[in-house]
């Protein structure tokens, strides 16, 4: 048999022992929160159905394998377009890349569910497509990427932000960009450490007392060669461990501000 841990030498901050009944009383205290909270995103869901548009030129030229392609081209024939805008460090090497955008790309690796719904999926970038094409092979991603160097927005302008748009024949239009932590909704990672006892681990969070404190925000986004987090020069993307050909790195190799 095994012993039942003494909860006086259990890790401090840890959740309390206590029996099934009264496990389950809680969970079913808590239970009404989370319908609220689903039910109120649904409302918001709404909302956001409701938001006006804006219409731009869907003729804009982006850069992809092919060559210059008008931005209508994105649509691949359907409606609805999703886009993921990833931050760009111009001649930086792979590990220097954008660790925050590398989380939401690399969590929206296929978009077949997406597709099945008429809606089709890129991910646009600052970067010159050269650059962009040798990443994107490293990666090893298989969604559409495109350069909008240069592009202005909606199409182009600030990156780092998922961002909507509706087709109307030869029309384009802008329905929607999110903001800040809008990107955490395609996070599958974070939407599970969000339900464990110990959570994410960054600081902001609000824990029992006991626990030990948080780092800072996105602070397992890197690691080094050891799998140890850390912001260091030795430090690539998490993903980019499992890539063949990946090996220890010196430098992120940065050179000013992404754009």
């Amino acid at each position: 048999m095994t012993a039942t841990p003494d909860p006086t030498t259990a890790p401090p901050g840890r959740p309390p022992v206590v029996d099934l009944a009264t496990w389950q009383a809680a969970r079913d205290e808590l239970l009404v929160r989370e319908k609220a909270h689903t039910r109120e995103g649904d409302a918001i869901a709404a909302a956001r159905r409701r938001l006006p548009m804006v219409e731009f030129d869907g003729t804009v030229e982006v850069v992809g394998p092919d060559g210059p392609v008008p931005f209508l081209d994105l649509f691949q024939g359907r409606d609805e377009l999703v886009v993921y805008k990833h931050m760009w460090y111009d001649g930086a090497p792979h590990q220097g890349q954008c660790e925050g955008c590398t989380t939401t790309a690399w969590h929206l690796k296929e978009a077949d569910y997406l597709n099945a719904r008429g809606v089709s999926f890129a991910v646009l970038t600052t970067g010159r497509w050269d650059e962009v094409a040798s990443f994107v092979e490293f990666m090893g991603y298989t969604q559409p990427w495109y350069s909008v160097r240069d592009v202005d927005g909606p199409a182009g302008g600030h990156m780092g932000y998922l961002t909507c748009y509706l087709r109307d024949g030869d029309r384009v239009f802008l329905t929607y960009s999110t903001t800040g932590r809008g990107n955490e909704r395609v996070n599958g990672s974070l939407g599970l450490l969000d339900m464990t006892p110990y959570g994410r681990g960054e600081a902001w969070e609000d824990n029992p007392e006991g626990r030990s404190e948080g780092r800072d925000p996105c602070w397992s986004w890197r690691s080094d060669a050891d799998g140890n987090p850390t912001w260091g020069p030795t430090s690539r993307p998490v993903p980019q461990w499992t890539r063949p050909g990946a090996t220890p790195v010196e430098t992120l190799g940065r050179h000013g501000h992404h754009h």
